[in-house]
């Protein structure tokens, strides 16, 4: 089973692990926040993030799940992918993390496919839930 690893601010994360444990009435395995606070210099993200793909990966790989791209953290987190291994997602929401969870079993690819239709597709304008994206 690939480990799950969120990369956000430490409310963000666990505020996150907090939902989808009262959705799912239990805390799932290998699923893990970094508690990160965003003064952290890049090399104690680094050893946060180390620590967290020790703490979740079981021999199967580890998909680490960000708030936003091209911030430290991410760009950190960047330098420790490893194809197939190691992979990030940005723009974590609860949909995409249900999903990811729901689907745990699939290879790294097809896991990355439903993070990002679960991520997309739980985005919805509840006035007009047929609008797509930059349509009028």
């Amino acid at each position: 089973m690939i480990g799950l690893l969120i990369l956000a601010d430490k409310n963000l994360g666990g505020g996150l692990i907090a939902a989808v444990a009262h959705t799912l009435g239990v805390l799932p395995p290998q699923l893990a926040a970094t508690d990160l606070d965003y003064t952290e210099t890049p090399e104690n993200v680094d050893a946060i993030l180390r620590e967290g793909i020790r703490k979740v990966d079981q021999g199967d790989g580890v998909l680490i799940l960000a708030d936003v791209y091209g911030a430290t953290h991410t760009n950190v987190a960047c330098q420790l992918l490893a194809r197939g291994r190691i992979e990030l997602i940005t723009g974590i929401n609860l949909p995409m993390l249900l999903r990811v969870l729901n689907y745990r079993h699939l290879e790294m690819d097809d896991l990355i496919d439903k993070a990002l239709s679960g991520g997309s597709g739980g985005i919805i304008c509840a006035g007009n839930p047929g609008k797509i994206q930059g349509t009028r």
